[in-house]
């Protein structure tokens, strides 16, 4: 029994000398209270009943959740909520032992850790006025890591990132923001209203101008062909009666005849296509050779000035 004993101690002194270390994860181990050495991820083997498992210490990142409170220059209270992510610095063995004895648990880590963002985002915000809070989210998030990286660097942690997810403000603030948003936003669309109408009237302008101009321009070529047209048919018929005078002249009759032929035409047209005017002629014969002689007369100044 005796034997069994000793061999059974054996067993358990030889298998508690093997310590498995889980990928991730660094084991920090003591004798008798005073820090001795590392164990890496993986197998390791540790004096047994001397080496004694200090604590396991995470390498991975980690994440906690802040909600607090900040005023601004202009004493306006503003409320975050953030993210922040944070892991070991590195494996090296200084660094692991900062970890492992620079607090004396994880709470008070988080809570040394939550109130130096804190602090270090109060003080950024409380010299920005409350209209410049919400476009310098970067700003704010550059300040906190330029404070902390030393800090943490002493604690053996390295802030990874920070994300402030939402920032308000009171009720009353967020309710005049609002109403600030929705008035530039009426001003906006009555400045494009008011743009949009000018273009319309200038564009109805030039379109009126554009018109007119086309109007004239067609109204002025309709009449210089109206004139072309008059003159060439003023030509047509001073060369006809000019052929028609010499023909009857080389027939030995009197051109009067083409005078009186042209007047009795007039008369016929006028009668012909007048549409309830009234036209007045002195039919008598006395009318008629006062006419003729007027108009033998006119036939004669058109020869001398065609001889001419």
């Amino acid at each position: 029994m005796l034997l069994l004993l000793i061999v059974f101690f054996v067993l358990i002194v030889l298998f508690s000398s093997f310590v498995t270390v889980k990928q991730g994860t660094i084991v920090v181990i003591t004798i008798f209270g005073k820090y001795r050495r590392i164990l890496t991820p993986g197998l390791n083997f540790k004096i047994p009943l001397i080496e004694n498992i200090y604590s396991k210490i995470s390498i991975q990142n980690r994440s906690v959740e802040l909600e607090f409170q900040a005023v601004t220059y202009d004493q306006a209270n503003v409320y975050f909520k953030a993210m922040l992510l944070y892991s070991v610095l590195n494996q090296e063995e200084e660094t692991i032992k900062n970890v492992a004895f620079k607090f004396v648990d994880e709470r008070n880590l988080m809570q040394a850790l939550i109130r130096t963002v804190e602090g270090s985002i109060r003080a950024f915000v409380a010299t920005k006025k409350q209209a410049e809070v919400l476009v310098l989210r970067r700003d704010i998030v550059e300040h906190v890591k330029e404070q902390l990286d030393n800090i943490l660097e002493n604690w053996g942690y390295h802030l990874q990132d920070l994300q402030l997810n939402d920032i308000t403000f009171d009720d009353i603030i967020m309710k005049s923001m609002s109403q600030v948003v929705a008035s530039n936003n009426l001003k906006a669309a009555a400045e494009n209203e008011g743009q949009a109408l000018l273009i319309t009237k200038t564009k109805a302008a030039e379109a009126d101008g554009n018109a007119i101009k086309i109007s004239a321009e067609a109204e002025r070529q309709a009449a210089q062909l109206r004139g072309q047209g008059i003159a060439l048919f003023r030509e047509e018929v001073a060369k006809g009666m000019t052929m028609a005078a010499k023909e009857m002249q080389s027939a030995n009759m009197d051109t009067s005849v083409i005078l009186f032929t042209m007047w009795t035409e007039s008369i016929k047209h006028f009668s012909e296509n007048s549409t309830g005017n009234v036209i007045f002629l002195d039919g008598s014969a006395d009318s008629m050779q006062r006419t003729m002689k007027e108009m033998m007369s006119l036939n004669l100044l058109h020869t001398e000035a065609v001889k001419k």
